[in-house]
């Protein structure tokens, strides 16, 4: 009787140790995705490394993102389009000097390529 207990003994050991160890991995699930929303706003509001914000197609809301830029100045940078480069924003004084070091690496200007039709016969 004794071996017949402790192959019990030892099987409930095993289902113990099974529980606490699937419940252990859900809690470190549940915790892993309710951090992943909080680390999201904070990857919006700046273009992850080499995407830079093209400030001839952005719309006011990207422009605002980005650090100094408001309403104002988000508006003067759409009025003013488009831009050669991006140091435009402080010669045609849509920007002052501080808020574009501000934004500069952030930012880029980027070129529409405009094609012509050939003439047809």
């Amino acid at each position: 009787m004794k071996s017949i207990e402790r192959k019990l003994t030892a099987q409930i050991a095993v289902l113990i140790f099974a529980l606490l160890l699937v419940s252990g991995l859900a809690a470190g699930q549940a915790a892993s995705s309710a951090s992943a929303p909080k680390a999201a706003p904070a990857q919006a509001a700046k273009p992850a490394a080499g995407d830079k914000l093209d400030i001839n197609t952005a719309t006011k809301d990207q422009l605002k993102a980005l650090s100094g830029i408001g309403d104002a100045y988000s508006q003067k940078i759409i009025d003013g389009r488009p831009y050669r480069a991006k140091n435009e924003l402080v010669q045609k004084k849509i920007i002052p000097q501080a808020t574009y070091d501000k934004i500069k690496d952030q930012i880029i200007a980027h070129q529409v390529k405009t094609t012509t039709a050939a003439p047809t016969k």
